[in-house]
């Protein structure tokens, strides 16, 4: 059946419409119209093998038959009710029995507002102002987040660099900026200052992993000068194990985020910790003065609760996370084949479920090594592996349980053209 209405012309409405034609979060020239299992399909109906998924939280796949038939049981009753609800305490059970961390857990919508209530929380406990957070650390859109997510400039640590227009120098003056992977620099950070009240950090920043002891550093120099430790694990959570980073790494923080996996596909976050951290949300415990108000419209919705607990049963299952993990390093393996075959230097970078590739010869560690010797060999890879029918973000590759093995065929395929067809762009223009 002819579409109504193509590819182009939603890109022509959305231009008139949306700034920047999109919402922001991806190429705004591809309209998904539909998803299935592992793969997704534009409006022109052009079909793709799906690494995106939804930048994370569709690990089972698209539309899994336990998960929908979840949601499905749950609409009917009700779609959300600014109150509590038994999908949503059940869920907070489940993720309590899951996370070291988390004795209690508060529900929000997005990650990027649980990330925001965590650095509140650890000052409201504290009581102190000063937030440390690495250079390239994303942890959502908040004023705080926004410091040195993607500085185009260098500038001397511990300088936070806003990345958007809107934030006053009040909030730069209350952050401080270390390199990823650098103990040193934080001891030397912590021993200078004694206003900080929390140090945030993504277990595996974006996809550059954490050096051997940097972990177990962080949580050392943390409990020697009293600050607390937030781990950042909306996209760590439930992926690098169920667990989390958490159980991946031996490394337990004062405070993590979750998103993503727990929502099941729809909006759901939660933020997480000690009975006693948590009590700042309780105003009959700590008094007015102490109190962290926080709620929202749709935090702990049915709907996405019932979705998230289905899909965390899921991953409870045996073999899950084995599996996950060899579907990565076999995707790994066939990048880092095609393009040694290629003559192409390159790094595949981060952990068998989340990585993408750094097309240069130098070792990457944090913010400042993470670059392509040459940006265009990114850009030639991903265009060629789309032409291929592979979506993907231009700087992160997430496998997930619904691939099969005629999937993982076309991407090998996939691989060896683009490596190929990248190696030519090189000759050319040599």
């Amino acid at each position: 059946m002819q579409k109504l209405t193509t590819q182009t012309e939603w890109i022509q409405r959305a231009r008139a419409v949306l700034p920047a034609s999109g919402f922001g979060n991806f190429d705004a020239g591809i309209v998904i119209a539909r998803g299935e299992g592992s793969h997704v399909w534009d409006e022109d109906d052009n079909e793709y093998i799906d690494y995106l998924i939804g930048s994370g939280p569709m690990l089972l796949g698209h539309g899994d038959e336990e998960v929908m038939e979840a949601v499905l049981e749950q609409l009917p009753k009700g779609m959300t009710f600014f109150a509590n609800n038994a999908q949503g305490i059940a869920l907070a059970e489940a993720i309590v029995d899951a996370v070291p961390c988390c004795e209690q857990v508060r529900f929000v919508t997005s990650g990027g507002e649980a990330d925001m209530y965590a650095i509140r929380l650890a000052r409201a406990y504290t009581g102190k102002s000063k937030i440390l957070k690495f250079e390239g650390g994303y942890h959502g859109m908040s004023a705080e987040a926004q410091m040195s997510l993607a500085p185009a400039r260098a500038v001397n640590f511990p300088t936070a660099v806003p990345d958007s227009a809107g934030i006053p120098q009040g909030v730069a003056d209350e952050m401080l900026i270390a390199p990823f992977n650098d103990l040193e620099a934080v001891a030397s950070l912590l021993s200078e200052h004694d206003d900080i009240a929390a140090i945030i950090a993504e277990p595996l920043q974006r996809i550059i992993p954490a050096a051997p002891g940097f972990l177990q550093g962080l949580r050392a120099l943390c409990d020697k000068h009293g600050v607390l430790l937030i781990f950042d694990e909306i996209v760590t959570g439930f992926r690098l194990a169920y667990g989390g980073a958490q159980e991946r790494y031996g490394v337990t923080p004062d405070i993590c985020t979750l998103g993503k996996i727990i929502g099941g596909g729809f909006p759901l976050a939660a933020l997480g910790a000690s009975v006693e951290i948590m009590a700042h949300f309780d105003k009959a415990h700590v008094g007015a003065e102490k109190w962290l108000m926080q709620l929202g419209t749709l935090s702990g919705n049915p709907v996405a609760a019932a979705a998230g607990l289905k899909t965390m049963e899921i991953l409870r299952r045996p073999g899950q996370y084995d599996r996950l993990r060899a579907l990565g390093q076999s995707l790994m393996d066939m990048q880092t084949m095609a393009l040694t075959e290629a003559g192409i230097a390159h790094r595949i970078c981060g952990d068998p479920t989340l990585f993408d590739i750094y097309f240069t010869s130098h070792d990457v560690k944090d913010y400042r090594s993470a670059k392509h010797l040459d940006p265009q060999d990114n850009a030639t890879w991903n265009a060629s592996l789309r032409e291929q029918g592979i979506f993907k973000s231009p700087g992160k590759l997430y496998p997930s349980l619904a691939l099969t093995e005629s999937d993982l065929h076309q991407t090998k395929e996939a691989f060896r053209n683009a490596a190929v067809a990248l190696a030519s762009s090189k000759w050319v223009n040599a």
